[in-house]
Protein backbone atom coordinates (compact mmCIF):
# COMPACT_ATOMS: atom_id res chain seq x y z
CA UNK A 1 0.00 0.00 0.00
CA UNK A 2 2.74 2.53 0.65
CA UNK A 3 4.37 2.08 -2.60
CA UNK A 4 0.73 2.59 -4.16
CA UNK A 5 0.28 6.12 -2.19
CA UNK A 6 3.87 7.45 -3.82
CA UNK A 7 2.69 6.53 -7.31
CA UNK A 8 -0.42 8.55 -6.79
CA UNK A 9 1.44 11.48 -5.50
CA UNK A 10 4.08 11.24 -8.10
CA UNK A 11 1.06 11.51 -10.67
CA UNK A 12 -0.46 14.09 -9.08
CA UNK A 13 3.01 16.38 -8.41
CA UNK A 14 2.97 16.09 -12.49
CA UNK A 15 -0.17 16.88 -13.52
CA UNK A 16 0.16 19.89 -11.33
CA UNK A 17 3.64 20.80 -12.89
CA UNK A 18 2.08 20.13 -16.39
CA UNK A 19 -1.37 22.62 -16.31
CA UNK A 20 -0.73 25.50 -18.15
CA UNK A 21 -0.30 28.69 -16.58
CA UNK A 22 -3.43 31.14 -17.58
CA UNK A 23 -2.77 34.25 -19.50
CA UNK A 24 -2.87 37.80 -18.07
CA UNK A 25 -3.36 40.79 -19.47
CA UNK A 26 -0.16 41.73 -19.84
CA UNK A 27 1.07 38.31 -20.90
CA UNK A 28 1.75 37.44 -24.54
CA UNK A 29 -0.56 35.06 -26.07
CA UNK A 30 0.89 31.41 -26.17
CA UNK A 31 2.65 31.29 -29.54
CA UNK A 32 1.46 28.10 -31.46
CA UNK A 33 4.56 25.89 -32.81
CA UNK A 34 4.84 26.11 -36.41
CA UNK A 35 3.48 23.57 -39.07
CA UNK A 36 5.42 20.74 -40.59
CA UNK A 37 6.59 22.93 -44.08
CA UNK A 38 5.49 20.78 -47.02
CA UNK A 39 7.89 19.17 -48.59
CA UNK A 40 9.59 21.19 -51.96
CA UNK A 41 8.67 20.03 -55.50
CA UNK A 42 11.38 18.30 -57.21
CA UNK A 43 13.68 20.75 -59.09
CA UNK A 44 13.00 20.64 -62.56
CA UNK A 45 15.84 20.30 -64.83
CA UNK A 46 17.00 23.27 -67.07
CA UNK A 47 15.63 23.50 -70.56
CA UNK A 48 18.68 23.07 -73.13
CA UNK A 49 19.28 25.61 -74.48
CA UNK A 50 20.57 25.40 -78.14
CA UNK A 51 24.06 25.95 -78.79
CA UNK A 52 25.29 28.14 -82.03
CA UNK A 53 24.69 26.38 -84.60
CA UNK A 54 28.04 25.24 -85.99
CA UNK A 55 29.42 26.57 -89.65
CA UNK A 56 29.02 24.59 -92.69
CA UNK A 57 32.50 23.35 -93.51
CA UNK A 58 34.29 24.29 -96.86
CA UNK A 59 32.23 24.18 -99.89
CA UNK A 60 28.85 24.08 -97.86
CA UNK A 61 29.23 20.45 -96.66
CA UNK A 62 26.49 20.12 -93.93
CA UNK A 63 27.87 17.97 -90.61
CA UNK A 64 25.43 15.92 -89.09
CA UNK A 65 24.61 12.44 -87.48
CA UNK A 66 22.32 9.58 -87.03
CA UNK A 67 20.93 7.98 -84.46
CA UNK A 68 17.50 6.39 -84.28
CA UNK A 69 17.62 7.07 -80.75
CA UNK A 70 16.36 10.60 -79.00
CA UNK A 71 17.81 10.99 -76.22
CA UNK A 72 21.16 12.28 -78.73
CA UNK A 73 18.75 15.21 -78.58
CA UNK A 74 19.33 15.57 -74.63
CA UNK A 75 22.75 14.84 -74.17
CA UNK A 76 24.41 18.41 -72.80
CA UNK A 77 27.56 17.02 -74.84
CA UNK A 78 25.10 16.82 -78.18
CA UNK A 79 23.79 19.95 -77.81
CA UNK A 80 27.05 21.96 -77.18
CA UNK A 81 28.48 20.65 -80.54
CA UNK A 82 25.72 22.78 -82.52
CA UNK A 83 24.73 20.25 -85.01
CA UNK A 84 22.16 21.36 -86.62
CA UNK A 85 21.28 18.07 -89.29
CA UNK A 86 20.19 14.33 -87.42
CA UNK A 87 19.06 11.35 -89.88
CA UNK A 88 16.33 9.44 -88.86
CA UNK A 89 15.32 5.49 -90.99
CA UNK A 90 11.39 4.90 -90.89
CA UNK A 91 9.51 2.18 -92.18
CA UNK A 92 7.38 3.52 -95.79
CA UNK A 93 4.54 2.40 -93.28
CA UNK A 94 5.64 3.92 -90.47
CA UNK A 95 2.30 6.32 -90.47
CA UNK A 96 0.22 3.03 -90.18
CA UNK A 97 1.60 1.87 -86.94
CA UNK A 98 1.26 3.45 -83.39
CA UNK A 99 4.05 3.14 -81.77
CA UNK A 100 6.59 3.82 -84.65
CA UNK A 101 4.11 7.19 -84.67
CA UNK A 102 5.15 7.86 -80.77
CA UNK A 103 8.47 7.23 -81.51
CA UNK A 104 8.23 9.62 -84.68
CA UNK A 105 6.26 11.86 -82.33
CA UNK A 106 9.16 12.14 -79.70
CA UNK A 107 12.10 12.21 -81.99
CA UNK A 108 10.94 14.99 -84.05
CA UNK A 109 9.82 17.22 -81.24
CA UNK A 110 13.47 16.83 -79.56
CA UNK A 111 15.04 17.63 -82.94
CA UNK A 112 12.95 20.46 -83.55
CA UNK A 113 13.25 22.21 -79.85
CA UNK A 114 16.89 22.07 -80.63
CA UNK A 115 16.15 23.84 -84.39
CA UNK A 116 17.43 20.78 -85.66
CA UNK A 117 16.90 19.93 -89.51
CA UNK A 118 16.25 15.99 -89.95
CA UNK A 119 16.74 13.76 -92.68
CA UNK A 120 14.35 10.90 -92.83
CA UNK A 121 15.54 8.26 -95.07
CA UNK A 122 12.31 6.03 -95.93
CA UNK A 123 13.25 2.23 -96.31
CA UNK A 124 11.46 -1.33 -95.64
CA UNK A 125 8.07 -1.78 -93.36
CA UNK A 126 9.23 -2.72 -89.72
CA UNK A 127 6.04 -3.91 -89.37
CA UNK A 128 5.37 -8.35 -89.70
CA UNK A 129 5.78 -8.37 -93.63
CA UNK A 130 9.32 -6.89 -93.38
CA UNK A 131 9.79 -7.68 -97.46
CA UNK A 132 6.24 -6.10 -98.26
CA UNK A 133 6.18 -3.10 -101.25
CA UNK A 134 3.81 -0.64 -101.40
CA UNK A 135 2.71 0.62 -105.30
CA UNK A 136 4.18 3.91 -106.32
CA UNK A 137 0.21 5.57 -105.57
CA UNK A 138 0.53 3.73 -101.85
CA UNK A 139 3.94 5.24 -101.49
CA UNK A 140 2.95 8.74 -102.25
CA UNK A 141 0.12 8.48 -100.24
CA UNK A 142 2.01 7.46 -96.99
CA UNK A 143 4.54 9.74 -97.77
CA UNK A 144 1.38 12.51 -97.69
CA UNK A 145 0.23 11.30 -94.72
CA UNK A 146 3.79 12.04 -92.74
CA UNK A 147 3.87 15.27 -93.82
CA UNK A 148 0.63 16.14 -92.80
CA UNK A 149 1.82 15.62 -89.58
CA UNK A 150 5.17 16.90 -89.73
CA UNK A 151 5.07 19.62 -92.36
CA UNK A 152 8.29 21.01 -91.25
CA UNK A 153 10.09 18.35 -92.07
CA UNK A 154 11.56 18.71 -95.60
CA UNK A 155 14.41 16.89 -96.64
CA UNK A 156 14.13 12.97 -97.58
CA UNK A 157 15.79 10.06 -98.97
CA UNK A 158 13.76 7.70 -101.00
CA UNK A 159 15.37 4.22 -99.72
CA UNK A 160 17.63 3.24 -97.28
CA UNK A 161 20.12 1.12 -98.64
CA UNK A 162 17.96 -0.09 -101.58
CA UNK A 163 21.10 -1.66 -103.56
CA UNK A 164 21.42 -4.19 -99.83
CA UNK A 165 19.54 -7.31 -100.35
CA UNK A 166 18.72 -7.61 -96.91
CA UNK A 167 16.03 -4.73 -98.86
CA UNK A 168 13.37 -5.72 -100.97
CA UNK A 169 14.16 -3.45 -103.46
CA UNK A 170 17.36 -4.80 -104.36
CA UNK A 171 16.85 -6.31 -107.61
CA UNK A 172 13.99 -3.06 -108.37
CA UNK A 173 15.51 -0.08 -109.02
CA UNK A 174 12.78 0.45 -111.14
CA UNK A 175 10.57 0.57 -108.61
CA UNK A 176 12.48 2.68 -106.58
CA UNK A 177 12.68 5.05 -109.37
CA UNK A 178 8.95 5.21 -109.52
CA UNK A 179 8.95 5.87 -105.42
CA UNK A 180 11.73 8.76 -106.05
CA UNK A 181 9.32 10.03 -109.09
CA UNK A 182 6.13 9.91 -106.31
CA UNK A 183 8.33 12.15 -104.16
CA UNK A 184 9.36 14.91 -106.26
CA UNK A 185 5.75 14.98 -107.60
CA UNK A 186 4.15 14.75 -104.05
CA UNK A 187 6.58 17.70 -102.58
CA UNK A 188 8.50 20.01 -105.42
CA UNK A 189 9.82 22.23 -102.83
CA UNK A 190 11.18 19.51 -100.58
CA UNK A 191 15.07 18.45 -100.78
CA UNK A 192 14.77 14.60 -101.89
CA UNK A 193 18.24 12.33 -102.43
CA UNK A 194 17.94 9.31 -104.97
CA UNK A 195 18.04 6.27 -103.21
CA UNK A 196 21.21 5.99 -100.51
CA UNK A 197 23.41 3.26 -101.50
CA UNK A 198 25.69 1.01 -99.89
CA UNK A 199 29.33 1.04 -101.13
CA UNK A 200 28.73 -2.79 -102.63
CA UNK A 201 29.79 -4.18 -106.00
CA UNK A 202 26.70 -3.72 -107.07
CA UNK A 203 26.13 0.29 -106.16
CA UNK A 204 27.18 1.53 -110.20
CA UNK A 205 25.34 -0.55 -111.81
CA UNK A 206 21.96 -0.05 -109.73
CA UNK A 207 22.79 3.43 -109.75
CA UNK A 208 22.84 3.49 -113.95
CA UNK A 209 19.31 0.63 -114.10
CA UNK A 210 18.22 3.45 -111.51
CA UNK A 211 18.87 6.69 -113.99
CA UNK A 212 17.88 4.44 -117.18
CA UNK A 213 14.29 4.15 -115.84
CA UNK A 214 14.00 7.61 -114.59
CA UNK A 215 15.49 9.23 -117.41
CA UNK A 216 17.35 11.80 -115.84
CA UNK A 217 20.13 12.26 -113.23
CA UNK A 218 18.68 13.47 -109.78
CA UNK A 219 21.13 16.26 -108.35
CA UNK A 220 21.78 14.91 -104.19
CA UNK A 221 21.80 10.80 -103.74
CA UNK A 222 22.84 9.64 -100.67
CA UNK A 223 25.91 6.97 -100.01
CA UNK A 224 26.76 4.62 -97.12
CA UNK A 225 30.40 4.26 -97.54
CA UNK A 226 31.37 2.13 -94.27
CA UNK A 227 33.15 -0.60 -96.51
CA UNK A 228 35.70 1.89 -98.30
CA UNK A 229 35.93 4.26 -95.15
CA UNK A 230 36.72 1.52 -92.71
CA UNK A 231 39.42 0.19 -95.16
CA UNK A 232 41.13 3.56 -95.87
CA UNK A 233 40.33 3.69 -99.80
CA UNK A 234 37.70 5.83 -101.99
CA UNK A 235 38.01 3.45 -104.80
CA UNK A 236 34.22 3.09 -105.12
CA UNK A 237 33.13 6.80 -104.10
CA UNK A 238 35.43 7.93 -107.19
CA UNK A 239 33.63 5.16 -109.62
CA UNK A 240 30.13 6.46 -107.91
CA UNK A 241 31.05 10.06 -108.20
CA UNK A 242 32.12 9.40 -112.04
CA UNK A 243 28.64 7.79 -112.78
CA UNK A 244 26.48 10.88 -111.60
CA UNK A 245 27.79 13.70 -113.26
CA UNK A 246 27.48 17.16 -111.93
CA UNK A 247 25.20 15.16 -108.73
CA UNK A 248 26.14 15.81 -105.64
CA UNK A 249 26.58 12.93 -103.32
CA UNK A 250 25.98 12.82 -99.12
CA UNK A 251 27.70 10.04 -96.80
CA UNK A 252 24.14 9.98 -95.12
CA UNK A 253 25.16 7.36 -92.97
CA UNK A 254 29.36 6.27 -92.41
CA UNK A 255 31.54 6.22 -89.66
CA UNK A 256 34.55 4.15 -87.92
CA UNK A 257 33.17 0.58 -86.69
CA UNK A 258 34.07 0.27 -82.93
CA UNK A 259 32.66 -3.53 -82.82
CA UNK A 260 30.46 -5.44 -84.70
CA UNK A 261 28.86 -8.91 -84.41
CA UNK A 262 25.86 -9.09 -86.92
CA UNK A 263 26.31 -12.38 -88.69
CA UNK A 264 28.31 -10.79 -91.80
CA UNK A 265 31.33 -12.36 -93.49
CA UNK A 266 32.09 -9.15 -94.49
CA UNK A 267 35.84 -8.04 -92.95
CA UNK A 268 35.85 -4.73 -91.87
CA UNK A 269 38.48 -3.47 -89.25
CA UNK A 270 36.96 -2.41 -85.70
CA UNK A 271 38.03 -1.26 -82.21
CA UNK A 272 38.22 2.21 -80.69
CA UNK A 273 41.31 3.51 -82.01
CA UNK A 274 40.67 2.73 -85.53
CA UNK A 275 37.28 4.51 -85.14
CA UNK A 276 39.42 7.75 -84.65
CA UNK A 277 41.47 7.02 -87.14
CA UNK A 278 38.60 6.49 -89.69
CA UNK A 279 36.63 9.40 -88.46
CA UNK A 280 39.95 11.94 -89.36
CA UNK A 281 40.23 9.72 -92.86
CA UNK A 282 36.90 10.87 -93.42
CA UNK A 283 37.22 15.33 -92.74
CA UNK A 284 40.48 15.22 -93.34
CA UNK A 285 40.79 13.40 -97.10
CA UNK A 286 37.60 11.96 -98.33
CA UNK A 287 36.31 15.81 -98.08
CA UNK A 288 39.07 17.86 -99.23
CA UNK A 289 39.93 15.06 -102.35
CA UNK A 290 36.08 14.79 -103.51
CA UNK A 291 34.32 18.71 -103.72
CA UNK A 292 30.72 17.42 -104.90
CA UNK A 293 30.88 15.29 -101.23
CA UNK A 294 28.28 17.89 -99.56
CA UNK A 295 27.09 16.24 -96.14
CA UNK A 296 28.54 13.42 -94.09
CA UNK A 297 26.05 12.24 -91.18
CA UNK A 298 28.13 10.39 -88.54
CA UNK A 299 26.48 7.31 -87.05
CA UNK A 300 25.66 7.21 -84.65
CA UNK A 301 25.29 9.17 -81.26
CA UNK A 302 26.02 6.80 -78.45
CA UNK A 303 26.48 3.10 -78.43
CA UNK A 304 23.59 0.39 -76.86
CA UNK A 305 24.02 -1.80 -74.74
CA UNK A 306 26.84 -4.32 -75.15
CA UNK A 307 24.10 -7.25 -76.97
CA UNK A 308 23.63 -4.84 -79.82
CA UNK A 309 25.06 -6.12 -82.47
CA UNK A 310 26.22 -2.67 -84.03
CA UNK A 311 28.86 0.17 -82.43
CA UNK A 312 30.03 3.08 -84.02
CA UNK A 313 28.91 5.17 -81.46
CA UNK A 314 30.77 8.36 -80.52
CA UNK A 315 29.88 8.06 -77.08
CA UNK A 316 30.36 4.49 -75.33
CA UNK A 317 27.48 2.19 -73.83
CA UNK A 318 28.24 3.58 -70.46
CA UNK A 319 28.16 7.09 -71.26
CA UNK A 320 32.23 7.92 -71.75
CA UNK A 321 33.67 9.82 -74.50
CA UNK A 322 35.77 8.33 -77.47
CA UNK A 323 38.03 9.46 -79.41
CA UNK A 324 36.32 10.24 -82.59
CA UNK A 325 33.98 12.34 -80.76
CA UNK A 326 37.39 14.61 -79.73
CA UNK A 327 37.47 14.40 -83.51
CA UNK A 328 34.43 15.75 -84.63
CA UNK A 329 34.82 18.80 -82.16
CA UNK A 330 38.14 19.84 -83.83
CA UNK A 331 36.31 19.89 -87.30
CA UNK A 332 33.26 21.66 -86.47
CA UNK A 333 35.78 24.21 -84.52
CA UNK A 334 38.37 24.53 -86.92
CA UNK A 335 37.28 22.58 -90.23
CA UNK A 336 38.90 19.95 -91.90
CA UNK A 337 43.29 19.44 -91.92
CA UNK A 338 43.65 18.12 -95.04
CA UNK A 339 46.59 16.09 -95.08
CA UNK A 340 48.41 13.64 -97.71
CA UNK A 341 49.58 11.26 -94.91
CA UNK A 342 48.21 8.37 -94.32
CA UNK A 343 45.72 7.64 -91.33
Amino acid sequence: MRLHARWVGAVLAVAVLTVPVAATADAPPPVAPPSPAAPAPPAMPAPLVPAPPAPLLAGGVRVGIGDQKADMFTDPRFVALGVRYARLAIGWDAMTSPWQIEQLDDWLAKARALNIQPLISIGHSRGPNRRSLPTPERFKFEFRTLRERYPWVTTFATWNEANHCGEPVCHRPQLVASYYRALRKECPSCTILAPEILDMPNAVAYIKAFRKKLGYTPMRWGLHNYLEANRFKMTRLRLILKALPGAQVWLTETGGLVRRNNGSTTDIPEGVGHAARVTRYLFDRVLPLNPRVKAIYLYHWNAGSLDTTWDSGLITPNGRERVALQVLRRVLRGGPQPTTSSP
